[in-house]
């Protein structure tokens, strides 16, 4: 059985490249961390494969940025992490955005992806 070290290790390996993506406002390369399958919940309608993903973080403003915190994991098999966290979406414009977001991330060829991202608005 992993460690929580190592689940984390595994989440912020794809958490990092997908948060340096939407800090610089670049939609592909965000999408370029979700598997071709992702399911994918932001705050509006889910859509399914990176063409959403994209999308979706191309209608976002540009000085969007995203501070994420870990707050749970579980290591369902060897190459799938379930991960919660907290994310802080900070705006040039307006407030900064405060969401949960659950993650799937699923290892192939020796990369890990996102699978499966859910956003929830909780108080």
């Amino acid at each position: 059985m992993s460690s929580t070290t190592d689940n984390e290790a595994a989440l912020r390996g794809v958490l990092d490249r997908w948060k340096a993506a939407v800090d610089a406002h670049e939609p592909e390369q965000v999408a370029a961390q979700f598997t071709e399958d992702a399911i994918f919940q932001g705050l509006h309608p889910y859509n399914v494969g990176r063409p959403g993903v994209a999308a979706y973080y191309a209608s976002q403003p540009i000085g969007m940025a995203a501070a994420y915190r870990i707050l749970e994991t579980r290591r369902l098999t060897d190459d799938l992490v379930l991960g919660y966290l907290s994310v802080d979406f900070s705006f040039t414009d307006r407030p900064t955005l405060n969401v949960k977001l659950g993650v799937l991330v699923q290892r192939v060829q020796g990369t890990w992806y996102i699978g499966h991202y859910q956003v929830s608005r909780l108080e």
